[in-house]
């Protein structure tokens, strides 16, 4: 088997350290960083793998020495961006159509004035502040 980089296998996790795993690849071993376990905060790799799981992985390098980098995250990510998204495109429609008109138009003077509220504290700030000439 040749292993290139981008190639999604799975392996066999061997060995558990600190630092991250060691995977069995069909005889050739490659190391998951702890950082490519998963996409959130890993402190002990322990609670996400133990010895003799099977794992999907991911090859992100192999340098000249031949030792081979692995991702289980990238794999998760690819896995998550391949499904739709669902968006409701009717709920803003459905929001504001149970207005009546008056609510609408009431909404959009209030938004419209916080807006103009928010531009003019800003115009003056940066009036006020800096240097001044003399």
């Amino acid at each position: 088997m040749t292993l290139q980089i981008g190639s999604v296998l799975e392996g066999t996790v061997i060995n558990i350290t600190n630092f991250g795993a060691f995977i069995d690849l069909s005889g050739k071993t490659g190391l998951v960083h702890i950082s490519e376990i998963s996409d959130t905060y890993v402190k002990d790799i322990r609670q996400h793998l133990k010895e003799k799981d099977k794992v999907k992985v991911k090859v992100i390098g192999i340098d000249d020495d031949g030792k081979i980098s692995l991702s289980i995250r990238q794999v998760n990510l690819q896995k998550k961006s391949n499904r739709p998204i669902e968006i409701d495109w009717e709920y803003e429609k459905k929001k504001t159509s149970a207005l009546s008109f008056e609510e609408r138009l009431a909404k959009f003077l209030k938004d419209s004035e916080e807006k103009f509220q928010d531009i003019k504290k800003n115009q003056e700030s940066k009036r006020s502040g800096g240097y001044s000439r003399r």
